[in-house]
């Protein structure tokens, strides 16, 4: 290989941003390579290949080749005699870009479903190569076995864009910038290369080997491989450095010699083999009429709203940022709005009331993900209010927007593994895939997926997930699984279009008209303050949107409101801490009822908690009571209630 042919600086015209086109077939030409047979492909208007070995062991490991194909073969020929299949696409001009990665997406799935390949891929990435290998790992860290890297390039402003020691290729720079479509500040700014967020790889126990030469001045280690196994250990994640003392060493130190081709072959091999049996993501969702109005909406309007409306798994960062990204990659020309929507702590019935204000408010929806099943375990929501509150959000939904696409989430917690491995569906799982089928969403079922990957030792809940708030491994299983589902119903997509009609509701008491009730339509007497800022004075946590915000407070016994609504449901939405309080209350007149606000949780944080007080009442008008009971639970330091809104069905 000449120095010109390994730097690959071709006058081939740039590929624009645009929407991978979905095909992956081969083109019939049967060849030889190394005694091998090589099949040619066409995956996306890019060539590849895949090379079969004369046995294939058992699973069919494979080694992906991520550039420059012809050289330093020594490890893929010895990978083939051993049972290994080897594959290849090019997209060499590309520079690990999103487009490199939708078109990686596309060969890997052709491999997978049609050549039937291993589930995880070792990969091997020579100079530029570590920008396709590391940036493919880290959005698919499940789908790796091993990465081995010879001179990777790990940061493109080292190489090629030489801001570093290193010196850099002006004509490289100025096409990587073209395909990334970024300004020189832009591409300065970028921190997602191979060195970077390198935190999800780390969590898969992903193996590295760089193989690298200490005096490469065009691509420096210092820059690359070095920096990145120091920031890969430091994230927990195991990385392997040797370094090519012996010579020939050519162009500027970059080209060293491969003397240890057994030694590599054998951390392929043994990173590879026996292949582990992987749990099919698939087997864990329903596509039912998948979401093909967002597809719509996403490439012919060039537009899409999309909102996440769920608890604390939705509001903290992991498997929701890893969605935004994903859908800006898979549609690069369209303009995405993202909506946050997410509450720690809330579940169903608090998403049915708030989901006017927090989300629909903002405008038009196209696609809507929904995740209610963890909380609604933890808050011992009553199995009948759980289907009430999610046809509700699914059908005032739906009248705000009546083509958009919903899709249903179930996470994992310890009680819902508990409750399969009893041979039992939990019953939030149940009701979600209840209403998803009625209305014919898309659903997931995470936590029986997390339950057969526990049980099937892929993984373990101490150590990897760690938490009902997954770790940094659990939000990129999570990802996965939520891209499992996207990529087949985006699949299907694309000469479809769906009109949607609300069927039957499941219960006619729905909470689908559920919205928050002004505090300041209460009457109540002195003892009831209205707080315009209401803040924490015992030291204790408070949650989003539950903090500094108007509050309706009263600390004594006796003291009173009552309040005029109209409607089928009525409740509270409080803030409970450390010194709530026992309420007593009654609707039109009827006997007094106790409601403890008092929580779990109360004693160092003050919950946002949502009280049904009254629900599947005659549509029409009503009147409730509030009094502040004497009595208290005895882990409270008072009799306080705090209302921040009064829930009502209209």
């Amino acid at each position: 290989m000449t120095a010109n042919t390994f730097k690959l600086l071709t006058n081939q015209s740039v590929i624009l941003f645009l929407m991978v086109v979905v095909f992956a077939t081969p083109s019939n030409a049967q060849t030889v390579w190394k005694g091998f047979n090589k099949t040619d492909l066409n995956i996306s208007g890019h060539k590849g290949y895949v090379v079969k070995p004369k046995v294939a062991l058992p699973g069919k490991p494979w080694v992906w080749r991520a550039s420059f194909p012809d050289w330093h073969t020594g490890i893929d020929s010895l990978l083939l005699t051993r049972g290994f299949h080897v594959a290849y696409v090019s997209v060499d001009d590309q520079y690990g870009s999103p487009y490199a990665m939708q078109v990686w997406d596309k060969f890997y799935n052709y491999l997978i479903d049609s050549v039937q390949l291993a589930p995880k891929a070792a990969l091997e990435a020579v100079s530029r190569g570590g920008l396709y290998a590391l940036g493919w790992a880290k959005r698919n860290p499940d789908k790796v076995s091993c990465i081995y890297a010879e001179t990777p390039v790990y940061d493109f402003k080292s190489w090629p864009g030489g801001k570093g020691k290193g010196l850099g290729d002006s004509a490289a720079w100025k096409q990587l910038k073209q395909v990334y479509n970024f300004t020189e500040a832009q591409a300065l700014a970028y921190m997602d290369n191979p060195i970077d967020n390198l935190e999800g790889l780390a969590s898969f126990k992903v193996p590295v080997l760089n193989m690298i030469g200490l005096d490469d001045k065009l691509v420096p280690p210092a820059e690359n491989s070095l920096l990145f196994a120091e920031r890969y250990i430091a994230a927990g994640g195991p990385v392997t450095t040797y370094p090519v003392t012996e010579g020939p060493q050519h162009l500027n130190g970059h080209h060293v010699p491969d003397k240890h081709n057994e030694e590599w072959t054998d951390f392929i091999y043994y990173n590879s083999y026996p292949v582990k049996k992987i749990s099919p993501y698939a087997d864990y969702h329903k596509k039912r009429r998948g979401i093909t109005n967002f597809y719509r909406a996403a490439t012919d309007n060039k537009k899409a709203t999309v909102a996440f409306l769920g608890g604390s798994i939705t509001f903290n960062p992991g498997w929701r940022d890893k969605v935004y990204r994903y859908l800006e990659e898979r549609f690069p020309q369209t303009k995405f709005t993202f909506i946050m929507a997410g509450i720690p702590s809330l579940g169903s019935l608090p998403h049915a009331f708030r989901l006017q204000r927090d989300l629909l408010d903002s405008g038009k929806v196209d696609l809507l993900f929904v995740e209610a099943a963890v909380n609604d375990r933890v808050n011992k929501t009553d199995s009948l209010t759980q289907v009430r509150a999610l046809e509700g959000i699914i059908r005032h939904a739906r009248k705000a927007n009546p083509q958009m696409d919903v899709v249903m989430m179930e996470f994992a917690d310890p009680d819902k593994t508990a409750d399969y491995n009893m041979g039992k569906q939990p019953i939030e799982i149940k009701n979600h895939e209840i209403v998803a089928a009625n209305y014919g969403l898309p659903s997931i079922n995470i936590a029986k997926g997390v339950k057969d990957k526990l049980a099937n030792k892929e993984f373990d809940w101490n150590n990897d997930f760690k938490d009902l708030h997954p770790a940094i491994y659990g939000q990129e299983l999570y990802f996965v699984f939520i891209k499992s589902l996207l990529n087949e119903c985006l699949k299907d997509s694309v000469d479809k279009s769906a009109k949607y009609m609300l069927p039957q509701p499941l219960n006619n008491q729905s909470f689908e008209r559920g919205t928050y009730y002004n505090i300041t339509n209460a009457k109540h007497d002195d003892k009831w303050k209205m707080d315009r800022n209401w803040q924490p004075t015992d030291g204790l946590g408070s949650r989003p949107g539950f903090v500094n915000v108007p509050a309706l407070t009263a600390t004594e016994p006796g003291a009173t409101l009552t309040l005029s609504f109209k409607g089928n449901a009525v409740g509270i939405a409080i803030v409970s801490g450390g010194d709530a309080g026992i309420i007593s209350y009654a609707i039109d007149g009827a006997p007094l009822k106790q409601v403890d606000l008092y929580t779990e949780w109360s004693g160092f944080l003050h919950l946002p908690w949502y009280v049904l007080l009254g629900s599947g009442l005659k549509n029409g008008e009503h009147t409730l009571q509030i009094k502040i009971s004497a009595d208290k639970n005895a882990k409270s330091k008072g009799n306080a209630c705090r209302i921040v809104n009064f829930l009502i069905n209209k």
